[in-house]
């Protein structure tokens, strides 16, 4: 038995009475359509792709797409405007290729219309005709996959008729003018690209409006979990149990965020018999153990931050700092030597907008510094902090200047290149075998404005004066480069600081009394440490402003960094003193640092009892002091 005979088809009904056979089930599928979404009100993508009224097996399927999502968005509320809005972008592709692919997952219900729609055919081509059982029982399975798809039999039969088809045609073909003209009115000329770009400022606005919910549930979550947590430090007899062995990391990394989300909250987490004190030196004891500190110098740098930034400045020390390189404008540009570095295979970026010179090298085949382009002076390996200084002293053309404490030289040749190798540099430094370093680089950039010289800072007013521009790196802790030298944490104590400040409150005012602030170009004196304690930063400049008043802080001319402090732990400083600029690795990415820049207004000192006396020799500022001769004694 042929597949004909098996589903009692008849014979094929002529091309134009089929034609109108089609139209009528479009028109029952179209007002089905309609009583459907009427509820869910489609956007204007899903009235265009409904007035679709192509015979392809495509159109189809893009139809009866809409049917089924039409339905789906009644059931959710959130999600099927972002359901709809994706649904529409995929539609336009779908109208581009013509139908979708085999595996769209449409296939059934495309069965299911073709179905549909021969039985419209047959049943009214062959209306009371079956008189067997097979035919019974395929009048029954044709009117059950009518009724799947949601159509009524007895309605089908109806407008099966002749004369019932032509009215349903005009009806149709009105309705698709006037919705074509709503559409014309809708959407205007816009082009398909702007229709989408619409539909994807939809979709992105929802996805905001879900992702803020989602951030207030997560708030809410956090709340409720915060009446729930429970804290409680360790005892005596616990801290003693440690003490005999080592306890575990884990263990103790947990207790660190613990008592920092105490802290946080204190007054609704704390137990009711321990003070914030107690809290603070469990969690001292439990980050120097944990990060390698010692307990001494963990508190001092804790000092400086809120309780959870303070972690992250720890976490930042464990990580090392980016490979910075400075272009070498005596010799070449930025641009030509990132090329020649990329055709060595190096992957590398420019360090900022802040630096004009500054690459950052992320990955290299070779040596760095090994390039021939290393060898030849065309860059130097330089920490991204060091241009800081070198920046805010702006050192001119023509000028004199003086590097106090200019080894290995990364800043003088900076200098240099921004003095174009004219006037001079006095590149100082105290230590002798550090000049060797200081002298190789010097020649390997090529630098011939430089003049090198070994003198502890403190003398040069004494051995030279008359400078426009002074540059003092000062020697300091280090506590700024922690990243580089581990062995900061543990070898540096209150003594050391003692000593360092010391020194470095010495070569701040020799430094001020080398500059002469009758300069028609300078009078400046940059002051910086790799260290980010107060003691050696904010402390030493205060001094310097309160023992020579012939000077004031200036901006740095740097447009990013935090400002100094101004006070700090209940000691006030000078308010200017927010001029100035910190550095630190877990905001910047760059070892922790300080600057402050000072502008000469007298070659003149005014001491605190009110006398008038001059500074030491200068060129420029005014006559050396005549010595005074010695009498000979006589018989």
């Amino acid at each position: 038995m042929g597949r004909r005979a098996q589903n009692k088809q008849g014979v094929p009904l002529p091309l134009d009475q089929e034609k109108r056979t089609g139209k009528v089930t479009e028109k029952l599928n179209k007002q089905l359509r309609n009583n459907i979404v009427k509820n869910s009100k489609p956007g204007k993508s899903t009235r265009k792709s409904l007035e679709d009224k192509g015979s392809s097996g495509g159109s189809k399927r893009k139809r009866e797409k809409e049917t089924d999502n039409s339905i789906a968005i009644t059931k959710s509320r959130k999600s099927s405007a972002v359901l709809k809005t994706k649904k529409d972008l995929f539609e336009d592709s779908d109208l581009d290729q013509g139908t979708g692919g085999p595996e769209s997952g449409w296939d059934n219900m495309e069965m299911a219309s073709e179905d549909g729609e021969d039985s419209d055919i047959s049943m009214g081509s062959y209306e009371g005709t079956s008189d067997s059982d097979e035919d019974e029982d395929d009048s029954k399975e044709l009117a059950a996959r009518s009724s799947d798809f949601l159509f009524d039999k007895d309605e089908v039969n109806s407008h099966s008729d002749s004369s019932d088809e032509d009215s349903a045609e005009e009806d149709s073909t009105e309705e698709e003018e006037e919705e074509g003209e709503e559409e014309e009115e809708e959407f205007g000329e816009l082009g398909d690209i702007e229709k989408k770009s619409r539909k994807l400022e939809k979709l992105q606005k929802l996805e905001a409006t879900l992702a803020e919910e989602e951030q207030r549930d997560m708030i809410e979550r956090n709340e409720q979990e915060e009446d729930f947590f429970e804290f409680t430090l360790p005892t005596e007899e616990d801290l003693a149990r440690e003490a005999e062995s080592p306890p575990d990391l884990n263990v103790v990394q947990q207790r660190i965020q613990d008592v920092v989300h105490v802290l946080n909250s204190f007054s609704q987490l704390r137990e009711s018999n321990r003070s914030r004190s107690e809290y603070m030196n469990q969690l001292t004891r439990d980050m120097a153990f944990y990060y390698g500190y010692s307990e001494f110098l963990l508190e001092k740098l804790m000092q400086l931050f809120p309780v959870s930034e303070a972690i992250e400045f720890f976490e930042a020390n464990e990580v090392p700092r980016p490979v910075t390189i400075r272009t070498n404008t005596l010799k070449t540009r930025r641009r030509d030597l990132a090329q020649a570095l990329i055709n060595r295979g190096v992957n590398l970026d420019v360090i900022g907008k802040w630096s004009k010179v500054g690459l950052t090298i992320y990955d290299s085949p070779v040596p760095i510094g090994a390039t021939p382009e290393y060898m030849a002076g065309h860059y130097m390996i330089q920490a991204a902090s060091s241009f800081l200084p070198v920046m805010a002293l702006s050192p001119q053309p023509h000028e004199r200047v003086l590097d106090m404490s200019s080894a290995p030289g990364g800043k003088t040749t900076h200098c240099a290149a921004l003095m174009r190798n004219t006037g001079v540099i006095f590149a100082n430094d105290a230590n002798k075998e550090r000049e060797k370093a200081l002298v190789a680089n010097i020649h390997r950039l090529g630098v011939s404005n430089a003049v090198v010289c070994n003198y502890d800072g403190r003398e040069f007013p004494k051995v030279m004066g008359g400078f426009d521009r002074v540059l003092l790196d000062a020697p300091c802790s280090g506590t700024g480069v922690i990243s580089k030298d581990a062995s900061v944490k543990v070898n540096k104590t209150e003594q050391d600081f003692n000593m360092l400040t010391h020194l470095q409150k010495e070569l701040i005012l020799s430094a001020i009394d080398s500059v002469d602030a009758n300069s028609k170009t300078g009078g400046y004196i940059v002051y910086s440490t790799c260290s980010v304690t107060v003691d050696e930063d904010e402390s030493v400049v205060d001094y310097a402003l309160r023992k020579r008043p012939n000077v004031k802080l200036v901006d740095t001319g740097l447009d990013f960094g935090r400002e100094g402090f101004s006070k700090f732990r209940g000691k006030a400083f000078h308010p200017s003193l927010s001029l100035t600029r910190r550095f630190f690795a877990h905001t910047h990415n760059m070892d922790g640092f300080y600057v402050a820049k000072f502008k000469k207004l007298s070659n003149k000192i005014t001491s605190p009892s009110g006398e008038n006396g001059s500074t030491e020799a200068r060129s420029t500022g005014g006559e050396p002091k005549p010595k005074k001769s010695k009498k000979k004694r006589s018989d």
